[in-house]
């Protein structure tokens, strides 16, 4: 199953952890498609494979052995997962927080899949590898355990009780970097990946425990979550055909002869994927609404039609709608916000 969208924090936190070890931008980002003007956008998102082969990138141009990947992990603050972080800190206790993050794993920068196990006093945290490359398994996996001990870390307020650390990898001549960076030196070479801590801290009380905020906290994880699953799959495909087009926006019928398939087939498998046409169509026109706006040179009667609204104003109501402002105020101030100064000025 394709992985959703992600936000490019994580991306950014690897470039830099590249520059940091001598690697150039541009061996950093080779054969990803990405760029650092598009990165710098706070909100900007990849796919799961772009960030995969800048992982690749990392480990060829640094030569990497046993260990580079734990440093790393501490640099996944809790608050670079945005609301999802939030919604941990607020949960009432730690098994709620470790249930919440599970059920929106989507949501992290992980690429294992992850599970909640209860064994007698012991709580067991898996760490499935089976679906990441088997040569970045190593590094994603340092990666990925370093940053949920760092998670940890913050929602509890101290180091995490860890009673022992069961890995797949095989032992490593440096083995006292695993001690020094996870607070225990590993078993290696074990049947699955494990964390293992004791069952009773899964009902230690948290100190922000907040109920109204939590639920708050889920519901947007939900909507971010359907969001971001929007650009995978069938949808992603779909989405990618739409922006392709942006003179032309084809219909689902044009779309689903595209794809050999019928309409009927079009729709269903989109429904399967908890997604509509008429969702995405609507997407795909307010990120070309912003991005001829930005452009200028063009009426709103232009701009109306490549969308594929009869009436310019019903292009104009579409964009109040989406961006709770009408499209040339949002024009000025984009403007605006480009000129020199004007973050000083802010």
């Amino acid at each position: 199953m394709p992985r959703p969208r992600r936000s490019a924090v994580s991306v950014q936190l690897l470039i830099q952890y590249g520059l940091d070890h001598g690697l150039p931008l541009e061996a950093c980002l080779q054969g990803t498609g990405l760029d650092w003007q598009q990165l710098a956008d706070p909100s900007a998102e990849v796919e799961a494979e772009q960030e995969l082969q800048l992982v690749a990138n990392l480990l060829k141009g640094c030569q990497a052995g046993p260990g580079f990947g734990l440093p790393l992990g501490r640099r996944y603050p809790l608050n670079s997962y945005g609301i999802w972080g939030f919604a941990l800190l607020s949960s009432p206790t730690y098994g709620d927080a470790a249930r919440l993050g599970l059920r929106y794993l989507d949501l992290t920068y992980a690429f294992h899949a992850m599970q909640l196990e209860v064994h007698g006093d012991e709580a067991h945290l898996l760490l499935d590898d089976r679906d990441i490359p088997a040569a970045l398994r190593g590094f994603l996996l340092e990666r990925d355990l370093a940053g949920m001990l760092q998670v940890l870390r913050e929602v509890l307020g101290g180091e995490p009780p860890l009673l022992r650390i069961e890995l797949r990898l095989p032992a490593s001549d440096n083995a006292e970097r695993y001690r020094h960076e996870l607070g225990l030196l590993p078993l290696f070479a074990q049947a699955e990946n494990r964390c293992v801590f004791p069952r009773a801290l899964l009902d230690r009380p948290l100190a922000a425990a907040n109920p109204h905020t939590v639920q708050l906290c889920e519901e947007h994880c939900q909507r971010l979550l359907a969001k971001r699953s929007q650009h995978s799959g069938l949808a992603g495909q779909i989405r990618r055909l739409l922006l392709e087009r942006p003179g032309r926006l084809p219909s689902m019928e044009q779309l689903a002869a595209t794809l050999h398939i019928s309409s009927r087939t079009l729709r269903r498998r989109l429904d399967e994927e908890g997604c509509h046409f008429r969702l995405l169509l609507d997407e795909v026109r307010q990120t070309l609404a912003e991005e001829l706006l930005a452009t200028g040179g063009l009426t709103l009667e232009e701009i109306a039609e490549r969308l594929g609204y009869g009436e310019v104003s019903n292009f104009i109501h579409a964009f109040k709608r989406w961006k709770g402002l009408a499209p040339r105020r949002y024009q000025r101030e984009q403007s605006a916000r480009q000129r020199p100064g004007a973050s000083r000025r802010a």
